[in-house]
């Protein structure tokens, strides 16, 4: 399959993939959704850490040059100080909405829920761009990086399915407009591959700066939320699923490197 077809198909299938799993996931009993989150967040958090630091990082030094490579790991930080302030944003327009009076919270929940659909559609526009990087360097970076963005999509769809729902939406609606939404993952492939056959320098950056998406999302937003749990056999069982995740990359980049 040529590169465009794996970048196509991967961006089609992984925003699909991610909306119906979420969608599926809601319709287990509430318990059993509970209980499992944690588990799924920690496989995440795993393979997000995993590509990031043995595919997305070393592939970005490899093609950098010398003079480059501290340029790549300035990138890295920017990115996720880029990342700190953009969540800083959201959580600033969030509070804004709910410091307003019982009459406006209708209305600020609807607004949160249009919210959600312009910020989805721009951040799939940029996962598409993202991987089409790393298809474009190499295919199995792109296949994995591929993984990557499925694993930290559906606990993102979950919660945006919830603040869909809670504005307003029905359970039909919410997932067709997730469903379109989660199309300009594709969009936003297709208009980076024309782009990056331009501009093949700026590659090395991209991917440093993917990689610091993927540390920003695994450390500032996944990891904290598995501290509100403090039972043993939970984080045993946490601890076993990052090591699973970060195992399961490090073994797809042994394969690619045989």
């Amino acid at each position: 399959m040529s590169v465009l077809g794996w970048i196509i198909a991967f961006s089609v299938f992984g925003s699909l993939l991610s909306v119906v799993m979420a969608a599926g996931y809601l319709l287990l009993p509430e318990r059993t959704r509970v209980r499992s989150l944690t588990f799924l967040v920690s496989f995440a958090i795993g393979v997000l850490l995993g590509v990031a630091f043995i595919h997305l990082l070393p592939h970005a030094l490899h093609d950098a040059s010398i003079h480059d490579s501290n340029a790549i790991m300035v990138t890295v930080l920017l990115g996720i100080f880029v990342f700190f302030i953009l969540e800083k944003a959201l959580i600033w327009r969030h509070a804004h909405h709910h410091g307003h009076d019982a009459s406006s919270e209708h209305r600020g929940d609807q607004s949160a829920g249009a919210l959600i659909v312009v910020g989805d559609t721009f951040h799939n526009f940029i996962d598409g761009i993202l991987l089409t990087a790393a298809f474009v360097t190499d295919v199995h970076l792109g296949i994995a990086t591929g993984f990557a963005l499925i694993a930290h999509e559906i606990p993102q769809e979950l919660g945006d399915f919830a603040i869909l729902i809670n504005s307003g939406m029905s359970r039909l609606r919410a997932f067709i407009l997730n469903g379109v939404t989660s199309l300009a993952m594709v969009i936003g492939a297709l208009v980076a591959w024309w782009g990056i056959q331009q501009v093949q320098a700026v590659l090395p950056y991209i991917l440093a700066f993917t990689a610091a998406s993927f540390i920003y999302i695994a450390v500032a937003d996944l990891i904290p939320s598995l501290h509100r749990g403090v039972r043993l056999r939970d984080t045993i069982a946490q601890m076993v699923l990052i090591a699973a995740g970060i195992l399961l990359i490090a073994a797809f980049h042994s394969t690619e490197i045989v």
